[in-house]
């Protein structure tokens, strides 16, 4: 009896562990809660949440191929012709705070003229509420007509900068101080400069304009530019004017120059607009303008092949009075998201 309740009692035992391993070995972990990026519709399309946080998140950007040609494109060769890709992306992060939104913006750009020569660079970097925008961002002076004939920018628009801009949806105002580190220098002067520029602007009906001026402090110049469109026929006409009382690092092209442009649609995806300039002390000589005059013309085409995918076609003739004309182009294929 002893021997058979042993036996027994072992077997249940065994019965026993077994049973509460088999029930271990099927008890699972409930999942974790996964949170689903959500649609952000606060600030226009294309933002999300940044899961966890209540910051709106946008990626965009684009992806060019283009063919330049004209005289040397590429740098230092014998070639009349140079293809180049780029790939941009932009990242900007919105939230609400008391003072408004809460704007951070990132542009990265990746350029490269063949499988060697690569170049990446931070194309901006700012942050902005409230109308303050401090940061790496292009200023006023590049803005422009649409057509690529027109040259009133400055030679460098990418500045370290601090500014305020009032705005409404028809009008704009504001003052910026810029760092120039890398624009025009008078032969005495370092490259560690410091500008303060204007910009105002807005719109009516067919109507648009913007006036910018900048003054250059260790070069003690200054520039001043107006331009304005409006709506005519199956077009817009575009006109501008600058001048400067010296080259500096706002502008350097001429003392003075005029461009006008004609945007024509010609349909719902076709845009063409011829344009011309006219410079007057075109180009620079030492810590001043040289005397010659020059003439711009040029035409360019866009089309638009699908949604978000287009091509452009532009050539340029330019003709200084104390130099050899040139003549230069490109075609253009973008994708942009």
């Amino acid at each position: 009896m002893n021997i058979k309740s042993l036996l027994l009692g072992s077997a249940a035992a065994l019965a026993v562990v077994s049973g509460a391993q088999a029930a271990d070995a099927i008890v699972a972990a409930e999942p974790e809660p996964v949170e689903y990026v959500r649609v952000c519709d606060a600030y226009g399309t294309g933002y999300f949440y940044i899961p966890g946080t209540e910051t709106c998140l946008k990626i965009n950007g684009y992806i060019r191929f283009q063919v330049n040609v004209g005289d040397q494109p590429g740098g230092d060769n014998d070639s009349d012709w140079d293809a180049v890709t780029r790939g941009q992306v932009q990242f900007t992060a919105k939230s609400d705070t008391e003072y408004g939104p809460l704007t951070g913006v990132i542009v990265m750009q990746f350029n490269a003229d063949n499988a060697t020569d690569q170049s990446a660079k931070l194309d901006s970097a700012y942050l902005d509420i409230a109308g303050f925008r401090a940061g790496l961002f292009y200023s006023w002076w590049d803005d422009g007509l649409s057509g690529e004939t027109d040259d009133i920018g400055s030679p460098v628009t990418l500045h370290n900068s601090i500014r305020y801009q009032y705005e409404t949806d028809a009008f704009y105002a504001g003052i910026s101080v810029d760092e120039l580190e890398d624009g025009f220098f008078k032969s005495d002067e370092d490259p560690n400069n410091v500008g303060v520029a204007v910009g105002l602007g807005g719109k009516g009906g067919i109507f648009s304009y913007q006036i910018t001026a900048g003054y250059d402090v260790d070069n003690e110049e200054g520039a001043v530019r107006a331009m304005g469109t409006v709506d005519i026929g199956p077009g817009t006409l575009g006109l501008a004017a600058v001048y400067a009382t010296g080259p500096s690092s706002y502008y350097t092209a001429a003392e003075w120059a005029i461009a006008a442009e004609y945007a024509i649609k010609a349909t719902d995806k076709l845009k063409i607009t011829p344009g011309v300039q006219y410079y007057s002390d075109y180009g620079v000589d030492g810590n001043d303008f040289a005397d010659g005059d020059a003439w711009k013309v040029g035409l360019t085409v866009d089309y638009q092949i699908v949604d978000n995918f287009y091509a452009k076609a532009s050539v340029q003739y330019l003709d200084p009075e104390d130099g050899d004309d040139s003549t230069s182009g490109y075609f253009r294929l973008q994708r942009s998201f």
